[in-house]
């Protein structure tokens, strides 16, 4: 079958091109089932790889996209039937294995998860791997004993994909949530997501150099890295967790032994690509259920295929809000 998809192609010279191509199935690599993608989600990832960063992607020419969500075309280990609804998020998916920016993917068995009832297509990728890794960090932190009683969960880099449903999420499952940002003009839509609590960046880069801090939160998810990360465990209140998920400022964390042996503090990794498919599952029908935000089409931004190339240099530049989802035409 023919298909159109986004291609990244690498010169003799070195030089990366993207354009919108015709390919065909028989292009796309080995694998158990065929799914005639219907929505992806724009990550940061994917614009590294569409620019050509080898250490995303490794070969091209390429087809991006680490997230999609769309209808199983054919499985040849019958765990699906023709016409069953699938999430495709992680894994190798849109890094060295085809990914959700063509209109069909086909991939291992388990890299899918059955659409659970109460999440359309479009809101899966509105969550896509951002909203999943938000959950995953709640999770392992209620795992260790967080609850709402414990205080609030401060989240940085709240405005972005990850952080605005880190936001929406934790305020449907009953929490208080102080959301860090450097755009003042994006305090509404964060009150909007739930956030209780709205504070400069600034508040979470402690340059005094003391190993502790007086406890300004019960936990916190963090999107950021390097200085703000040591000050969110410094400043975390008695045996809460810290879940760290990204590093858009620093893959570097200074800091002492002192939150860990008198505060009990939990430094929690998040690393969402090879979940378990259990823990997957289970994850996927909270989004639809009691972790179901209201708010979810609020943050998203609808883009076609063609639109793509102008979202790849935005979300590469900070420049989106929320999560953008590419829809396929159909």
């Amino acid at each position: 079958m023919k298909y159109k998809a986004w291609i990244t192609r690498e010169a003799a010279d070195g030089a990366m091109t993207r354009a919108i191509e015709e390919r065909s199935t028989d292009d796309l690599p080995a694998g158990e089932v065929l799914v005639r993608v219907h929505y992806a989600g724009l990550n940061y990832k994917d614009g590294l790889s569409s620019a050509g960063h080898k250490g995303v992607t490794r070969e091209f020419p390429h087809q991006p996209g680490i997230d999609a969500a769309g209808v199983v075309v054919s499985d040849s280990t019958s765990t699906f039937t023709v016409g069953d609804k699938v999430i495709c998020t992680s894994f190798d998916l849109g890094m060295n294995t085809a990914g959700g920016f063509g209109e069909y993917i086909r991939v291992p068995a388990e890299w899918c998860v059955p659409l659970p009832e109460g999440l359309t297509l479009e809101e899966s990728m509105i969550h896509g791997s951002g909203g999943y890794t938000a959950a995953l960090a709640l999770h392992k932190m209620e795992q260790n004993g967080q609850n709402p009683d414990m205080g609030p969960i401060c989240v940085t880099g709240a405005t972005g994909g990850v952080g605005s449903l880190a936001v929406a999420i934790l305020s449907q499952a009953g929490y208080e949530v102080i959301a860090s940002t450097g755009k003042t003009e994006e305090h509404t839509y964060l009150q909007s997501l739930g956030a209780t609590e709205i504070i400069d960046r600034n508040e979470v880069n402690d340059e005094s150099g003391k190993p502790l801090l007086r406890p300004k939160w019960g936990g916190a998810i963090d999107n950021v890295g390097g200085n703000t990360l040591s000050t969110l465990i410094k400043s975390c209140g008695r045996n809460g967790s810290v879940a760290c998920i990204g590093l858009v400022a620093s893959p570097d964390l200074e800091t002492t032994v002192y939150p860990f042996i008198l505060n009990g503090v939990n430094l929690l990794g998040i690393e969402s690509a090879h979940t378990p498919l259990e823990i997957r599952v289970e994850l996927w029908k909270r989004l639809a259920g009691k972790w179901k935000v209201g708010l979810l089409h609020d943050i998203k931004t609808v883009i076609s295929m063609k639109e793509l190339d102008e979202y790849f240099d935005l979300i590469l530049k900070g420049k989106t809000r929320g999560r953008v989802v590419v829809k396929h035409a159909l």
